[in-house]
């Protein structure tokens, strides 16, 4: 005989229903086809388990608020480290007469592959 598998939102509800305590857990053995040594297991699993929820969730909430918070800083770290070495590197990054050259009517404009950019949007 192959044994019974229940998933986890079965198991909570027959504990919730035996912590609950309406029903005796020999009535509940009998409705949900579940020995009452089983759901006396369930039920204390629930009851040790109960405190630790709120205490890790809310650790567990800030443990996360904190990584992410961290893994942006590091971000904006490397994107300004980026946009510095761009804007002192841009002339040598791009070669060519026909993809670099200084507009001749406006200052701090250039001609970049296939537009004019102004300093504005390097600054």
């Amino acid at each position: 005989m192959q044994r019974k598998r229940h998933g986890a939102d079965f198991k909570a509800k027959v504990a919730l229903e035996a912590i609950k305590g309406l029903k005796t857990v020999n009535e509940l053995s009998s409705e949900y086809g579940v020995h009452a040594s089983q759901i006396n297991q369930w039920k204390k699993q629930v009851l040790d388990e109960l405190p630790g929820i709120f205490s890790s969730r809310r650790a567990q909430g800030r443990k996360d608020q904190e990584e992410l918070t961290a893994q942006l800083y590091q971000q904006i770290g490397q994107l300004k480290v980026e946009v510095d070495w761009l804007k002192k590197n841009l002339g040598f990054l791009i070669s060519g007469a026909d993809k670099f050259a200084r507009a001749p009517d406006i200052k701090n404009r250039w001609w970049i592959n296939d537009g004019w950019w102004s300093q504005s949007i390097l600054s």
